[in-house]
């Protein structure tokens, strides 16, 4: 069994303990393999363990690691931020965009997904603990945000997005993770219908599960360290 095989294993096996320590069943949480920087070998490997669904950062690099892959039945998740000049790589190929944060990018994307396509999954992508230098929604601009994107014809709103400053422990990585619950389970009140919290990664799938999470992004922990550039 190769490397990559076994930390799928062992990732499975830490989202099923803590999906077990908050009463929740294991099949509510999906693991997103965060594949960025590596190669198509690498996602074959991790393919062959039984992973489906890969997160990538870089749109250019996605779009020709997909064209190497096309043979695999593989769900493509953009997780990277996405500027105006590649909405339509994003639109045309992927499954999923996690890092709407702006209605003119969200506009985009639906009316460049390709007729035929089924709609693009999108999340908000949300600055829940307020980062100077992350990008998001302000959480009270959120709501507004997606009433105006469930509009949007080629899109389906799925849910919410997060990527918080590292905290120092379980509980302070919990607490921030359950913001981006309650403010899910508001939108859901005001009758948006989603079904998606995004968030938690290799260092805090834990708390993010305890918090609500059903899709974790996990990268290092499935793929080792990201090789160095040059």
């Amino acid at each position: 069994m190769t490397t990559i095989r076994n930390n799928l294993q062992a990732v499975r096996a830490r989202i099923a303990a803590a999906c077990a320590a908050a009463q929740r069943p294991v099949n509510d949480v999906t693991l997103l393999a965060v594949s960025k920087t590596f190669g198509p070998d690498a996602v074959r490997e991790a393919h062959a363990g039984g992973q489906l669904a890969f997160g990538e950062n870089y749109i250019q690099e996605a779009v020709e690691k997909m064209a190497l892959l096309a043979d695999l039945p593989l769900q493509w998740h953009c997780i990277g931020p996405i500027q105006s000049n590649k909405t339509r790589l994003v639109a045309q190929h992927f499954d999923w965009a996690h890092t709407v944060d702006r209605l003119k990018i969200a506009q985009r994307l639906s009316d460049q997904r390709p007729e035929g396509k089924p709609p693009l999954s999108v999340c908000i992508q949300v600055n829940i603990d307020g980062g100077a230098a992350k990008s998001g929604v302000p959480p009270n601009e959120v709501a507004g945000l997606a009433r105006e994107v469930a509009r949007l014809p080629a899109l389906r709103l799925r849910g919410l997005m997060t990527i918080p400053e590292p905290a120092p422990d379980f509980e302070a990585q919990r607490e921030v993770h359950a913001r981006a619950a309650a403010l899910l389970r508001q939108l859901q009140a005001e009758g948006l219908a989603l079904d998606t919290l995004s968030m938690g990664m290799s260092a805090d799938l834990e708390a993010a599960i305890a918090a609500g999470s059903t899709m974790v992004r996990v990268g290092t922990a499935i793929f080792g360290g990201r090789p160095r550039a040059g």
